[in-house]
């Protein structure tokens, strides 16, 4: 780690819990200075507020990454408070699991706009900023279900399978200046599962959920590839648990 890494401008979003929530606290003990934006602002401020105590630095937004000019606002805050954006971790996302067959089309819609929408509009918002600046990260959190698929999963994996193509296209595109980087945790602690309504899919996670890493691996993860030198593009990792056979 060295000043510069330290100093660095990072933007989370669905940063209230889980894997946001750990990578927020990592990324404040190691100097960088934070932007943080999720629905649930009680809990955006409650950790703010444990950063700055332990000597860091954080900002909250009230971000729904559905909406572009959310994200876009979230982007200006970042921009007003410290004149520019290095990092954003495109993190917010929802899997509700279910079979096609359920038909929850409501659920894959939302699936469809967090998951994929929400990745592309902190694309639109941040790029511009790291263009004129010359240099920039975008990583966008996508998942084992970005390289398989399972029972229940179908929707869910075809949006983080969309992640990864988004993110691919993006690196050829950025050229030298810009790196972009891919981070697919597997089985991870989280609130995820709360957001299934389906049995079957309640019961294909709690399948899956017997062996689960920490967010906090991941978190650091995520800092590892922060912390390349910047002719260094960590551009894919898959972060899952040893014993995991997904």
């Amino acid at each position: 780690m060295n000043a510069s890494t330290e100093q660095k401008v990072v933007l989370i979003t669905g940063a209230s819990s889980g894997i946001g929530e750990a990578t927020a606290l990592h990324l404040a003990a190691r100097g960088m200075r934070l932007v943080l934006g999720a629905r649930r602002t009680d809990r955006l401020d409650a950790l703010a507020s444990r950063i700055v105590a332990e000597g860091g630095s954080a900002a909250v937004a009230r971000l729904d990454v559905t909406s572009l000019d959310s994200m876009q606002e979230f982007v200006d805050l970042a921009l007003r408070l410290h004149g520019r954006v290095d990092v954003i971790i495109n993190n917010a996302g929802v899997m509700p699991l279910s079979k096609l067959e359920a038909l929850k089309v409501n659920e894959w819609n939302q699936m469809i706009d967090v998951n994929v929408r929400g990745v592309l509009h902190g694309i639109a918002a941040a790029l511009p900023v790291m263009q004129r600046q010359g240099s920039g990260q975008v990583i966008n959190m996508a998942s084992i279900g970005a390289y398989t698929v399972s029972p229940t999963a179908a929707v869910y994996c075809a949006t983080k399978f969309a992640v990864a193509a988004i993110s691919e296209g993006l690196r050829q595109e950025v050229g030298g200046d810009i790196r972009v980087t891919v981070v697919s945790p597997g089985v991870v602690e989280s609130e995820l599962a709360e957001s299934i309504s389906d049995p079957a899919g309640r019961e294909e996670m709690r399948s899956f959920r017997k062996i689960a890493i920490k967010p906090d691996a991941v978190a650091r993860a995520i800092a590892f590839a922060i912390e390349q030198p910047a002719e260094v593009d960590v551009s894919e990792i898959i972060v899952r648990p040893t014993a995991s056979p997904y």
